[in-house]
């Protein structure tokens, strides 16, 4: 019954707190205010203390703008966990678009959504372009799906080829970032709840979501690696196999609750290599 209670009481605080916000967005975003870039992230943390997800943030996240930031992939949850961290939009898979009610959420979001139609490769690219050269951050998951939250699967170099771009004629800026499903109520996530909020293979959204309700406090620690830029690797493969071993890292110490311990580029990274770690939420 208590969870019963607990899963009722966030889908009513759920949707009490989106939809009201979901036509001042669309208003904002109608208007072109700066506001629109901003109110995502306030959006997002909410959301995450409504589902009982607390973050605990390594590192700092770029403050260069646009800043391409590479994340693994474990849940759905992810969007709001990094949604919260980080004031940017998400390159999303053209489906997600036409999801009932969370494609809505996507668009408010100024998501960008790809295909892989080559008929459409052209037109994404601009679209893309466009949004770096208006400095907005941009959020990836070069896994190209979810995993088990235990692994990171290689990233996808394909994906890399926006960080090739080059913003008002200056590099890109690409931050490796982390994400880890620490602690349950305090306790270590052991490998029987870890399937509670990792959403992977055949799993169905409606029944995962349900069940992800009626846990208790949520403990994510995300890590932000020391940026990097594409000219330190000279090619898509080099910069994904990277990006992909720093990311790797970063989850296996968290899963260890040890401090990361980060590579060397080729190139000296920008910013300190050192993490400080804060807690937000």
């Amino acid at each position: 019954m208590a969870a019963l209670l607990l899963r009722l009481g966030r889908v009513i605080a759920y949707f009490g707190l989106t939809l009201p916000l979901m036509p001042v967005q669309a208003a904002l975003i109608g208007l072109g205010s700066p506001l629109a870039r901003r109110l995502p992230a306030f959006y997002h943390g909410l959301v995450c203390r409504v589902l009982g997800l607390r973050l605990e943030r390594r590192g700092m996240p770029s403050h260069v703008h646009p800043t391409l930031f590479v994340a693994n992939h474990t849940s759905y949850l992810d969007i709001e966990i990094l949604g919260a961290a980080i004031e940017g939009s998400f390159i999303s898979k053209a489906e997600v678009g036409q999801w009932p009610f969370f494609g809505w959420l996507a668009k408010l979001q100024r998501t960008v959504f790809v295909d892989r139609r080559v008929r459409s490769t052209a037109e994404q690219r601009d679209a893309i372009k466009e949004r770096l050269e208006h400095g907005d951050n941009l959020i990836l998951f070069p896994e190209a799906t979810s995993g088990d939250g235990m692994h990171v699967l290689p990233f996808k170099s394909a994906l890399f080829s926006v960080a090739e771009y080059a913003p008002k004629g200056e590099p890109l800026v690409v931050q490796p970032v982390s994400i880890a499903y620490v602690r349950l109520d305090g306790m270590p996530l052991g490998r029987f709840y870890r399937p509670f909020l990792a959403w992977y293979g055949d799993m169905t959204m409606g029944s995962h979501l349900w069940t992800m309700l009626g846990l208790g406090t949520v403990e994510v620690a995300v890590t932000f690696h020391p940026p990097v830029t594409f000219a330190a690797f000279g090619s898509r493969k080099a910069m994904a196999e990277y990006c992909c071993r720093v990311v790797s890292g970063g989850l296996s110490a968290a899963l260890a609750g040890r401090p990361p311990v980060e590579d060397e580029a080729p190139d000296a990274p920008i910013g300190a290599a050192v993490p400080n770690v804060a807690r937000v939420g």
